[in-house]
């Protein structure tokens, strides 16, 4: 499912050196943890559950203001503090029905075969990316993997993504970002960077192509077919 045409793969051959990719709905399935941390922080103060929806529909700004989203910007007040109880319960839950996103691993170790370094740029808490990320086998495919509390930045701020870019010795002409969010496509224009969307986390192809991402794609499969041809 492309919602709009790209160039041919054979020209993008060698294009890409570095490819930085979202975590969450991109390379990762976390949503049952992220939802029942939720749920179990709500549930502390006194509050129904969130719904899947609502917790899927916040990811990726950050745990404030996916909290912020999640009680509809009602007890904002509540909000630093509801973030400690929500990292509290974080470690029991993070494992919780934990899978990798189809065609993730086979992408990662495609781009490693190639010579091509892959990294992860996340607003996820840094430690529980590299933790999570070891858990499932697939950090070594990686060259780095930069998230929250890593630098005073997040995605969307240019100067996380500089960060991650010099750290790994990157150029914006040879890079691109992968995700699945309007937040990542606002992360890679504003950076420079060509962005490609999944369909498979918080955004719908709508949505993605109103952002103006470079291409949006139902999978990371036909997304590294056509864009990074492998």
């Amino acid at each position: 499912m492309r919602s709009y045409p790209s160039f041919r793969h054979d020209s993008f051959v060698n294009r890409f050196r570095t490819v930085l990719f979202d975590l969450d709905g991109t390379l990762v399935d976390q949503f049952a943890a992220i939802h029942r941390t939720h749920a179990q922080t709500r549930e502390h103060f006194g509050f129904a559950a969130p719904t899947m929806d609502e917790v899927r529909r916040a990811v990726g700004g950050g745990l404030e203001n996916a909290i912020a989203k999640i009680w509809h910007h009602e007890n904002e007040e509540l909000i630093p503090e509801a973030a400690r109880v929500y990292r509290e319960f974080w470690p029991k839950n993070m494992f919780f029905e934990l899978k990798l996103m189809p065609g993730a691993r086979e992408l990662l170790v495609a781009l490693k075969t190639r010579g091509v370094q892959s990294a992860v740029l996340t607003n996820k808490h840094a430690p529980s990316s590299r933790e999570l990320l070891e858990h499932l086998g697939v950090a070594k495919f990686l060259s780095g993997i930069f998230g929250a509390g890593d630098t005073p930045w997040l995605k969307p701020q240019i100067e996380f993504t500089q960060y991650a870019l010099r750290a790994l010795g990157a150029e914006v002409e040879t890079s691109c970002l992968i995700g699945d969010s309007t937040y990542d496509v606002e992360t890679g224009k504003t950076a420079k960077l060509k962005t490609f969307c999944v369909t498979t986390g918080t955004h719908s192809a709508e949505e993605l192509v109103e952002a103006k991402a470079d291409g949006v794609y139902a999978s990371l499969a036909e997304l590294g077919r056509v864009e990074l041809g492998v």
